[in-house]
């Protein structure tokens, strides 16, 4: 290849790409207004984060201010970055296969994943910690899978999934947020493709039997609470700090399936939930059920005229509905309108009494550029609008956006920040919780052309690291991520109690020492093969670096269990198992038992060997399987 290639030449950039054309074409849809400030060059970035990128530099051996939960998109994982060197720390399989620590593969992933065993893939899109008071609590992480809607749990005491929900009666699981106050009893989850209902082939055809449903799963027993009837196409919600209201954006108020069916409406509408009016009629048993599922659903549409919800008029197609820190405000985001819409909260119960209008609960609705799809906070009044058409960050303030809907003569915009390109979610240090401290912005942009080394037709996207801690934004950061950093999260480290060692008595485990104390198996001490007819079990202990056993012997065709138990006490000293031929791979963290089931293959020898680097003989702490016909 001719070097000159991939050297710096005056190609084309991706905004000249868009191009007039482009820009005046949505505008045919969105209104330009607001347009942004003039392009920045690569130099000018450059110097604009010189110094800001000195206070954020971690230098070898000094840990991070922050933890950030990165969604892993259509890899269906979770990802934990260290902010704000943006290291990637650790990745947390949750609806994927991952062969390192044998999630999916594990006897004990595969309970975790229940009735979705068999579904290979996910597309996870919002991770949100559990809270107290409005606070992060520590406890657990919830993530979404779109694609096959469920949602899942994660520990944050050992950063791994212990339950996953599929949903029923919808499809698609998109928007998900936790409740806030007094304390994440549910969480709230959109299904966003209306189906017919039940969806069990009868009215494929008839689109009058379509509708979705606002979901509500009890964060305790990772089991469905209740569902709500609603009018559209449910996008993305969040929850207030009262623990009464939640709120979620809507589309497709035409209720086509089409898309030109679902671009007819000059607006749509973003709907508030009663959650104190939902829980007092499910109590009351003053609800349906759908199909074989047993479910409350309540109707929450507009015909219902119920207690349950109110639809506020907004824009076309709105995306993005985040809850200031301060608790004052939903805030509704355009997507095909350059708007968002600032809806005050406390109007909200003489709303549900009939006492004002919808449309009286907006106290603001400011243009800021093409394309707003999220908002984040940083607790001092100011607010953060991805623009995805501009590339572009928005800092604006609310108190004068409201003052400007009221009439007033005030620059409500701040800042304009270009980034690269095309951002989507942005989040705030603290900024989903009453903490907001106002230090860091990431912002997760979609593409990232001419930003890295080119890698072929796949690039990676650019997660773009801001400091937001003085007047203006500055870029810090630049990084380079894989498919597809949906949404991510960002929690002070003193919220967060990880621990560095099992217990034993850990219930991520405990069905296996259930099955061993049947067996007559002390895991902590055993080394033995128990045999069931055609099913054997295998019990070993583990310490760096020897197996507790060093062969065993099973027939053609056994289904065979490996129960490994290591007995290691310092931390980060994991033990795998793996075996050739077989499929067979798992992590053992210190103090873990692990166990993995599999068919023994054809007769012949079969070495079994620890696959994590827990000791200079590593590679010598092995053993064989004999598979006799």
């Amino acid at each position: 290849m001719d070097d000159q290639n991939n050297d710096e030449q005056p190609t084309v950039s991706r905004r000249g790409f868009l191009g007039a054309g482009t820009l005046a074409g949505a505008a045919g849809v969105a209104g330009i207004a607001g347009f942004g400030s003039a392009i920045m060059s690569r130099d000018a970035f450059a110097k604009a984060a010189k110094d800001a990128m000195a206070k954020a530099t971690v230098h070898p051996g000094e840990l991070d201010e922050y933890y950030g939960f990165w969604s892993g998109g259509h890899s269906g994982e979770v990802r934990i970055l260290g902010l704000p060197s943006m290291r990637e720390l650790i990745r947390i399989p949750v609806f994927n296969i991952e062969s390192a620590t044998g999630w999916g593969l594990t006897d004990e992933s595969i309970r975790v994943k229940g009735d979705s065993k068999d579904v290979l893939c996910g597309d996870a899109h919002h991770p949100h910690m559990s809270m107290t008071d409005g606070h992060y609590d520590g406890k657990y992480v919830f993530i979404n899978d779109k694609l096959n809607t469920r949602v899942a749990r994660i520990r944050c005491d050992i950063m791994k999934c212990d339950k996953i929900l599929t949903i029923p009666n919808v499809q698609a699981i998109h928007g998900l947020r936790v409740q806030k106050v007094p304390r994440t009893k549910y969480v709230f989850c959109n299904g966003e493709f209306r189906i017919p209902q039940p969806n069990d082939g009868r009215d494929l055809n008839d689109p009058s039997k379509y509708f979705t449903m606002y979901n509500a799963v009890d964060a305790d027993s990772m089991e469905m609470a209740f569902q709500v009837i609603v009018d559209g196409n449910l996008d993305n919600t969040d929850a207030d700090y009262s623990g009464r209201f939640t709120a979620a954006t809507c589309y497709n108020s035409e209720e086509g399936t089409t898309l030109p069916e679902t671009m007819r409406n000059e607006r749509d509408w973003a709907v508030v939930f009663d959650i104190h009016a939902i829980e007092k009629a499910v109590k009351a048993g003053k609800y349906t059920t759908i199909g074989d599922s047993k479910v409350p659903v309540l109707d929450g549409r507009a015909k219902a005229n119920s207690p349950f919800t109110r639809y506020i008029p907004v824009p076309k197609s709105p995306h993005g509905l985040n809850t200031s820190p301060d608790g004052k405000y939903f805030i509704a985001n355009g997507k095909l309108s350059p708007t968002v819409t600032v809806i005050e909260i406390d109007k909200l119960p003489e709303l549900f009494a009939g006492k004002i209008k919808e449309r009286e609960t907006v106290v603001a609705e400011p243009e800021l550029g093409l394309g707003p799809l999220h908002t984040a906070f940083d607790g001092r009044g100011n607010a953060y609008t991805t623009l995805f058409i501009d590339s572009q960050i928005c800092k604006w303030n609310v108190a004068d956006a409201i003052k400007a809907y009221n009439g007033e003569k005030v620059n409500y915009i701040k800042q304009k920040l270009d980034v690269h390109y095309q951002p989507g979610h942005n989040h705030t240090t603290m900024g989903e919780t009453r903490d907001a401290d106002g230090k860091y912005l990431v912002s997760l942009c979609k593409f990232s052309k001419d930003r890295f080394l080119p890698v072929g037709p796949l690039h990676a996207e650019n997660d773009q690291l801001i400091d937001i801690s003085g007047e203006e934004m500055k870029l810090v950061h630049d990084g380079p991520t894989f498919a597809e950093p949906h949404d991510c999260m960002i929690i002070h480290r003193s919220k967060m109690k990880p621990l560095k060692i099992w217990k034993r008595d850990d219930p991520f485990f405990a069905e296996t020492a259930v099955i061993a104390k049947k067996d007559g198996i002390s895991l902590e001490r055993d080394n033995k093969v128990v045999r069931d007819g055609k099913k054997v079990r295998v019990y070993m202990t583990s310490m760096a670096p020897n197996f507790g056993l060093t062969e065993f012997k099973v027939k053609t065709g056994d289904e065979v269990t490996v129960i490994v138990t290591n007995m290691d006490r310092i931390e980060d000293v994991t033990h795998g198992f793996a075996m050739c031929q077989h499929g067979v791979s798992m992590e053992i963290g210190p103090q873990q038992t692990s166990s993995i089931t599999f068919t023994a293959g054809k007769p012949g020898l079969y070495w079994y060997y620890c696959h994590w680097f827990c000791h200079a003989l590593h590679m010598e702490m092995r053993g064989r399987m004999m598979v006799e016909a």
